[in-house]
């Protein structure tokens, strides 16, 4: 299952996407749903994983790729993965509900279910 996940800096969940087969590329999900029209839109500076080098979006931040790297781009690699933790968090958070590893329906009903559980993972966080 691919789901869409958008995280503040605190990481704090604050929006998912439905889902879509696991087999459809991150890049292409995005696309999809509109985010990378919307962030550029919006002037939301974007940090995301290596999957979504090749986004047309001026304001999709990723890390650079390859072997052998400058010590200059393996330190803005560094960097930037410390930005993005939080929002690896948020991604994990997440998966650490049971039902969603154990998911057995389309791609429609999944969808409200993570909406659904990323309510209750947001107010379980903000409860400590």
């Amino acid at each position: 299952m691919n789901v869409q996940v958008i995280a503040g800096p605190d990481g704090t969940i604050l929006w998912t996407s439905g889902a879509m087969p696991g087999k459809i590329h991150d890049l292409t999900a995005a696309r999809v749903w509109g985010i990378l029209r919307e962030l550029e839109k919006a002037g939301i500076l974007t940090l995301a994983d290596k999957a979504y080098q090749g986004a047309e979006a001026s304001v999709v931040i990723t890390p650079c790729k390859g072997k052998d790297k400058p010590e200059s781009q393996k330190q803005a690699n560094l960097a930037h993965a410390k930005l993005r933790g939080p929002g690896e968090c948020a991604n994990a958070q997440l998966k650490s509900w049971r039902i969603l590893r154990k998911l057995r329906c389309g791609p429609s009903k999944a969808g409200h279910l993570v909406k659904a559980i990323t309510v209750l993972q947001n107010y379980e966080t903000t409860r400590r």
